[in-house]
C-alpha cells in the first residue's frame, strides 16, 4: 500500500513510534515511568472501566512491566503500548495501546487509560487523535475499532470527537470479570484519500 506522500506504508509493529501532539507525546515506556505506572494500575477509579487482563495489571512490579512490555506481546504483534506524557514536563499521564491486530484486514483496536488527575483535560482526545493520525497516515491500517463499557460516557465522547461511529450498542464482551461486560463498539475507517484507493 502506498500513502498520499508516495511512500510505502509501514506495518504497525515495524517500529515503536514517537508521536507528538500539542500537549502530549506518546512514546516508549521507560523506567522513569514506573511510579506513574504503579499509581495508574492501582487506581480502582481507572480500572473499573478496563478489562482485568491488561498487560500492566498482570505484573505486581511496574519495573517488571517495563522490562517485559516490548518483549513477547510486542514481538508476537499482540500489543503495542506507549506511555502518554505531558509534552511540557514529561510527566507520565497514562498508556495508549494498539491491540487485536488483524493484518490481513488492515484492522486494529485501540484503547487508552489516564491517571485520574488528567481526566477531563482533553488529553484522551489528543491521544486518540495522535493514534488515528499515525495509523492512517503512516501504516497500512484502514479500520480502527474500540470497545467502551456503557457506563464510560467520557470515553465514548472522546471516540465520537475523533470521528468514530458506534456500530453496536450494549453487547456482551469478555473483559475477565465474573460476568460479561456490556460495551458499545465503535469503528473508524480511513477515507478513500487516506488509504490510497
Amino acid at each position: 500500500m502506498v500513502k498520499e506522500d508516495g511512500k510505502s506504508a509501514k506495518k504497525l509493529f515495524d517500529e515503536i513510534p514517537y508521536l507528538e501532539g500539542k500537549r502530549v507525546v506518546l512514546d516508549r515506556i521507560i523506567e522513569d515511568d514506573a511510579e506513574g505506572l504503579r499509581l495508574l494500575s492501582g487506581n480502582s477509579n481507572v480500572s473499573r472501566y478496563l478489562p482485568t487482563f491488561l498487560f500492566e495489571m498482570q505484573q505486581k512490579d511496574p519495573y517488571e512491566t517495563i522490562r517485559l512490555v516490548y518483549g513477547e506481546p510486542y514481538k508476537e504483534k499482540q500489543s503495542l503500548i506507549l506511555a502518554i506524557r505531558k509534552k511540557d514536563d514529561g510527566a507520565f499521564c497514562g498508556l495508549a495501546e494498539f491491540y487485536g491486530l488483524r493484518d490481513d484486514a488492515h484492522k486494529v483496536s485501540i484503547g487508552n487509560r489516564l491517571q485520574e488527575q488528567y481526566w477531563g483535560l482533553g488529553f484522551a482526545s489528543e491521544t486518540v487523535a495522535l493514534m488515528v493520525e499515525y495509523l492512517f497516515g503512516q501504516t497500512d491500517i484502514t479500520t480502527i475499532t474500540a470497545s467502551v463499557m456503557i457506563e464510560n460516557a467520557g470515553s465514548e465522547r472522546v471516540l465520537e470527537k475523533n470521528g468514530f461511529v458506534c456500530t453496536e450498542r450494549a453487547v456482551e464482551e469478555d473483559w475477565g470479570f465474573n460476568h460479561p461486560a456490556i460495551v458499545d463498539k465503535f469503528v473508524l475507517k480511513a477515507s478513500i484519500e487516506e488509504d490510497g484507493k
